[in-house]
């Protein structure tokens, strides 16, 4: 045989079992079904005194402040606080080009609702987001939709 033959046969050989592997992806982000993202709430992380007692039952039910996302079935999971006014999470979970949800609680929203659903002052990936849909709870209660792309790039 030729050694070009030789040569083409190798590496053939050698690609072959690479095209079963599906667990990496052969270019950057093709095949990519989740990507992070970062979620922050731009809220103090003390708790207000000047909730009135009509809001009481809420912050007892809300707790830590948390978020329900939707690809993780709508489970709480706690944000974590930086003093004075940030609270945030890096989920490494979001499912790529698919319309998902969420929703953070917060005690100190709960004169602004009545199950602590925050409407505002929400990023995600550094964009600003609005309230823009509801998601189950305590009934609907308000929450965000959106769209990542396998870059990170947010759209609402």
């Amino acid at each position: 045989m030729s050694s070009r033959l030789v040569a083409l046969i190798i590496a053939v050989a050698v690609a072959l079992p690479a095209c079963d592997d599906t667990s990496t992806p052969s270019l950057i982000g093709i095949g990519t079904t989740t990507t992070t993202v970062r979620i922050v709430f731009l809220g103090s992380t003390a708790r207000r005194t000047d909730l009135p007692p009509s809001a009481q039952a809420c912050v007892t039910g809300v707790g830590a402040t948390h978020i329900h996302p939707s690809w993780r079935n709508f489970a709480g999971i706690p944000l974590q606080a930086f003093p004075p006014d940030r609270y945030e999470i890096t989920l490494d979970d979001v499912p790529v080009a698919t319309r998902v949800s969420f929703r953070v609680n917060d005690q100190n929203a709960c004169d602004e609702n009545p199950t602590g659903a925050v409407t505002r002052d929400i990023l995600a990936n550094g964009v600003r987001l609005t309230q823009n849909t509801t998601t189950p709870g305590n009934g609907e209660e308000p929450g965000y939709a959106l769209m990542v792309a396998a870059d990170g790039a947010v759209s609402q």
